[in-house]
């Protein structure tokens, strides 16, 4: 009897009434033929018979706010421990194999050149030298300069600073030149320099001759009437010792080393004002140092617009060595460093000052014009300017003077193509910036310079490039003009011959240089002892790294002959200008610092007002 319910999930529900069946069922069972059973039975006469096997019991760990299975947790901290131990061994295996470091590529060739172009600095140096000097033959020297001279009163330290060339004379002027040309070059390629390794290097560099170029006046005071011009002479009587008629160590020199003072000396004051105002830029982070430099470099300028102007070289040696053909090209190159340096707008009104920039020569085309040296830095200037103008433009009143400096900068920079003919060229590709004369490479380097960074310029300004009448060039062409010069100096010419002096395998090896061509032997030669090492026809004992001889003539020869200045003598004004022209072209970036140019210089408008708060009904 079953009764029937209503199942509440929507079904019947039956429920069983008497148990005694289920009782008799079970003991029925073992009434089954006993011989019935001895016969194989399938499984599904097992399963019917015996009914459903009895299972096994899992087993459970408890783990306090979860319950698993044992199996699980046992499989689950095995897999752990084995993928630890799997970790740890794949570890020390890393950690003791040898590690293969993948090596930054080599260095490009104008890198390796700008390393060993600086090392020329080195072993020009004048004073006490610094332990870390690198050039073994040379030693402390001039340490009596300034004192020997009773007619040297301003101060009696005049020790330091760089010998100009192949003798022992320290020129101010183009020694004041080649640290603006150096400061110049860190401005506006600091991050180059320091990826070569180089930033500390040529910091140190400038600052030994600005460190020198102190002493030559009185830089603490506000207004001074005198300045050394040159320490050493070149230019006196026949037989009379001094630093062109002896050929001697500048260790080992004896004889009296006179001081030339000038009184009205326009040229060199605005020349080294640019000196020690560039480099208060790129000492910037040295507050007290830069400042020193600042004010030492008005003092200078404001001597240098004295009533009394005059060319510096007028009248003394210097003519004959490092005359200075003007003076308003300096005026206008100083008074822009000047505001670069303070920030002063009276020093730009200065510098873009329409009358200045005429007697600079600025709108006439002489043979020379472009051309960028020791003697005349308009074309440096121009440049320098036309930063501004892509840069900030300040617009009125300097506007009219920055626009012609802008397309000046323009017209010279097509002049150094080769598909016009303002210069020639030699055979083998080398622009004639000094139209055949003695000495080319100085020129040619100063040229590749101010090609590349006026390029860069053009390139961080968006601007694709600049015409040449109605043809609009791009500013690779700018580049690679500069990269074949600089390239022909470096070897690729028709001698293929290096001009840097170590590098490469073929390089002048009879440079006119005294310390280079007598031998570190401890034997003293005497002023006439020496000559025997300036007229030997064997290589110099010594080989000076780094050192731009003055380059071939017109048509691509070379005399390695020491005698024979115009080849082989490099300057301190030729190496800087291929210093910086080695760490524009330097990298694969085409990258310069916008903004340390203008550290000093304040907004050229008035900071905007801030906006209205927003509405509130």
């Amino acid at each position: 009897m079953s009764i029937y319910g209503r199942d509440p999930w929507g079904g019947p529900l039956e429920i069983a009434a008497d148990s005694t069946a289920d009782d008799d069922r079970s003991r029925n069972s073992q009434d089954f033929d006993r011989a019935a059973l001895s016969r194989p039975l399938d499984e599904t006469q097992q399963s019917w018979l015996l009914g459903p096997g009895e299972q096994k019991k899992k087993r459970y760990v408890d783990l306090g706010c979860v319950i698993v299975s044992r199996k699980f947790f046992v499989w689950s901290v095995g897999t752990l421990l084995v993928a630890g131990l799997i970790a740890g061994f794949i570890t020390l295996i890393v950690k003791t194999v040898p590690r293969h470091h993948h090596h930054p590529p080599p260095p490009d060739n104008y890198t390796l050149a700008l390393r060993k172009a600086l090392m020329f600095f080195n072993a020009q140096r004048s004073g006490k030298l610094p332990r870390h000097n690198n050039v073994s033959w040379r030693g402390n020297s001039g340490m009596n300069d300034g004192k020997s001279d009773p007619s040297w009163t301003l101060t009696k330290d005049l020790v330091g600073g760089y010998y100009d060339a192949g003798d022992a004379i320290k020129f101010n002027f183009p020694a004041s030149f080649a640290m603006t040309m150096l400061s110049w070059s860190v401005i506006e390629y600091s991050g180059k320099y320091e990826a070569a390794g180089e930033l500390n290097h040529v910091k140190e560099i400038i600052k030994w001759g600005t460190d020198y170029f102190l002493k030559t006046f009185n830089s603490t005071a506000d207004s001074i009437d005198r300045m050394a011009a040159q320490v050493g002479s070149g230019q006196t009587s026949p037989g009379v010792p001094n630093d062109h008629y002896c050929w001697m160590r500048p260790e080992d020199i004896d004889y009296p080393r006179p001081v030339t003072t000038c009184t009205t000396c326009t040229d060199l004051a605005a020349e080294m004002a640019a000196a020690l105002a560039s480099a208060s830029i790129v000492f910037k982070d040295d507050k007290a140092y830069s400042e020193k430099l600042v004010h030492g470099a008005k003092t200078l300028f404001k001597f240098s617009r004295d009533k009394n102007r005059a060319r510096y070289s007028a009248g003394n040696e210097a003519e004959f060595m490092y005359n200075s053909t003007s003076y308003w090209d300096e005026f206008v190159w100083g008074s822009a460093w000047l505001y670069y340096a303070t920030g002063n707008n009276s020093y730009l009104s200065l510098s873009t000052n329409m009358k200045m920039a005429k007697h600079a020569g600025a709108f006439w085309g002489s043979p020379d014009y472009g051309v960028l040296s020791w003697d005349n830095k308009l074309a440096g200037a121009q440049v320098l300017l036309t930063r501004l103008r892509l840069f900030l433009s300040p617009g009125y009143p300097y506007e009219e003077g920055l626009k012609t400096f802008h397309n000046q900068t323009s017209i010279f920079m097509c002049s150094f193509l080769p598909y016009f003919t303002s210069f020639n060229r030699t055979r083998g590709g080398l622009i004639q910036l000094n139209h055949g004369r003695p000495q080319p490479l100085q020129y040619v380097a100063n040229a590749a310079f101010l090609a590349t960074l006026y390029s860069d310029y053009l390139d961080a300004a968006d601007t694709p490039g600049w015409y040449c009448g109605p043809n609009f060039y791009s500013t690779d062409v700018m580049r690679t003009f500069a990269e074949t010069q600089i390239d022909y100096i470096l070897g690729k010419n028709p001698r293929k011959m290096s001009y840097l002096v170590g590098f490469g395998n073929h390089y002048p090896k009879h440079v006119h240089h005294r310390g280079a061509s007598i031998p570190k032997n401890k034997i003293k030669y005497n002023c006439k002892g020496g000559w025997k090492w300036r007229d030997t026809s064997k290589p110099n004992p010594n080989t000076i790294v780094g050192a731009m001889v003055a380059g071939p003539d017109r048509h691509d020869g070379f005399h390695d002959v020491r005698s024979n200045y115009n080849y082989t003598e490099p300057s301190l004004a030729g190496n800087a200008g291929l210093v910086a022209a080695l760490v524009a072209l330097s990298g694969d970036q085409k990258k310069i610092d916008k903004n340390t140019m203008f550290s000093a210089v304040p907004p050229m408008f008035p900071t905007p007002p801030p906006p209205p708060a927003p509405w509130k009904p």
